[in-house]
């Protein structure tokens, strides 16, 4: 695939794996609520055809989107896939037939889970999977050890090449890294919510990679308001602004931006281009709740 000139750069998540900062996020090419086929198979199949030309290098997915169509879409786009180019996947949900997002975490449903991944992607070993343990900013407490394990048990056996966390809080990270290496965590984090300032941190002295997401999620009018104004002054977009201050906050932050459009995403990594100066960024960092 082509070289990489997206602005933010690469990251390194391990000794042989390499991505540009700058992801893509595949969940919204299911359909409505990340529920059944997409609304445009057309479309989904050209962004992430896009993606590629745009040398991005990390594509973020999972089973349970759709379930089962985002993972066919991107093999279906993509495979056999370019020397380069890294999928992460993340396991320990499932959807109901109301699409609904209940748990799935024993041993046997996360190795299922693992081996549906590697057969709807067609892959022999997937580059990253997380362990999904909360919902949304809700890090469901309590100790991950037996699920954590039974990822490191599949990683010894060849079918994942690194473990990731998503949803998570310090101390499961902790007990995550005294049972294997981890390259990544997942979580809800932006301008607005940034309860994980020092679990960032603390990744950042590591060398382990940070991914938030809803980078607009969680915000109130007032932190809109601030949001927008300094958008305006910058003549940039909001989430252009909110994408920008990400890359700027940690050298550690991986952006996964979502969606099904080709000119969106286009956008998107266009917008990563921004360089927020100093008095932008103290008036963003403000806003945190």
């Amino acid at each position: 695939m082509p070289s990489s000139t997206l602005a933010g750069g690469t990251f390194t998540l391990a000794d042989d794996l390499t991505v540009t900062r700058v992801g893509y996020g595949a969940m919204q090419l299911a359909g409505p609520g990340v529920f059944g086929p997409p609304a445009d198979h057309d479309e989904a199949v050209a962004v992430l055809r896009t993606v590629v030309e745009l040398g991005i290098t990390h594509i973020d997915t999972s089973e349970y989107y759709g379930p089962h169509y985002t993972n066919q879409i991107i093999r279906e786009a993509l495979y056999p896939y370019p020397e380069g180019l890294h999928i992460v996947t993340k396991v320990g949900a499932r959807r109901d037939e109301k699409g609904g997002w209940p748990q799935a975490r024993s041993p046997r449903e996360l190795r299922d889970q693992v081996h549906q991944n590697l057969a709807t992607l067609g892959l022999d070993a997937i580059d990253v999977v997380n362990l999904r343990v909360g919902h949304m900013n809700d890090a469901a407490p309590g100790s991950i050890e037996e699920q954590f394990t039974a990822l490191a048990e599949l990683q010894q056996a060849g079918l994942i090449k690194h473990i990731g966390l998503s949803t998570v809080n310090a101390e499961q990270v902790a007990e995550a890294q005294a049972i294997a290496p981890i390259v990544e965590v997942q979580n809800f984090y932006n301008i607005a919510t940034r309860g994980d300032d020092e679990l960032l941190d603390s990744l950042a002295a590591q060398g382990v990679a940070f991914v938030p997401y809803f980078p607009l999620g969680g915000f109130n009018p007032l932190q809109v308001e601030t949001l927008s104004a300094v958008a305006a002054r910058l003549e940039a977009g909001p989430m252009a602004v909110a994408l920008a201050w990400l890359l700027q906050r940690s050298p550690n932050i991986l952006l996964i931006p979502v969606t099904s459009s080709t000119a969106h995403l286009r956008q998107n990594v266009a917008s990563v281009a921004l360089e927020l100066p100093a008095d932008a960024v103290a008036e963003l960092n403000s806003i945190a709740g």
